[in-house]
């Protein structure tokens, strides 16, 4: 399924996780974000298979980084279009999947760019996508919610209020941030737990997204910030 000619060398010599991914995913263009190319999956339930059959365990998460979430594509195509937001920064992506707003940031001039996620099949689909688009980007095993977010000038989030237990020890994580002087900026296409007050709509979108992970075609979708 996937293809290789970008990366060199046998399969075989790639870590467990990037092999996978080149394997079982396409380099595609996200519709709202065609400047970026992505590691994407054609098929959300054949991959959720293929990731549990690779580790050999039954009731993973969602592999996440394999698709082109609303919340990520409205807040790389903001900071394209916003290059000012992150030029000569210090950039975090927190809970980056598949890297598109740390991408985006690193095209729009950032300084230097960290993506955070503590799914290693994340981590290793950043550093493809990454390279797939020319760009250099840090991707640590670092969990920066017990870490914090100390010595970065903007932090930005795509997509993370999908669930309570993420949602109510992200919002302090972000808010702390923007607290020690971080401009802090996140993409969500009104998950459930999208906090209910204290932020305010910076820019509307509407983000074309697949059958696959989305119950509608089109999810309109802001970029919001704290007040």
């Amino acid at each position: 399924m996937g293809d290789r000619s970008r990366h060199g060398g046998a399969v075989s010599d790639l870590s467990r996780e990037s092999a996978f991914i080149l394997r079982e995913t396409r380099s595609k263009a996200p519709p709202l974000v065609p400047e970026i190319r992505l590691r994407l999956a054609d098929e959300a339930m054949d991959l959720w298979q293929a990731t549990e059959a690779d580790l050999g365990q039954i009731g993973l998460p969602p592999p996440f980084w394999a698709f082109a979430w609303a919340g990520g594509q409205a807040l790389a195509r903001h900071i394209l279009d916003h290059p000012e937001i992150v030029l000569g920064a210090r950039v975090l992506d927190f809970a980056a999947g598949s890297g598109i707003v740390a991408i985006a940031a690193k095209l729009a001039g950032a300084r230097d760019v960290v993506a955070a996620d503590i799914d290693a099949y994340a981590r290793a689909a950043i550093l493809i996508n990454a390279g797939d688009n020319g760009v250099e980007i840090t991707a640590p095993d670092t969990d920066f919610l017990d870490r914090g977010a100390a010595g970065f000038d903007v932090v930005l989030a795509g997509d993370v209020f999908y669930e309570r237990p993420m949602a109510v020890r992200v919002e302090p994580f972000l808010r702390a941030a923007q607290a020690a002087g971080a401009a802090v900026l996140f993409g969500d296409p009104g998950r459930a737990y999208l906090p209910p007050a204290g932020i305010a709509p910076l820019a509307n979108y509407d983000v074309p997204v697949p059958r696959a992970i989305e119950d509608r075609d089109i999810r309109v979708t802001r970029v919001w910030r704290f007040i």
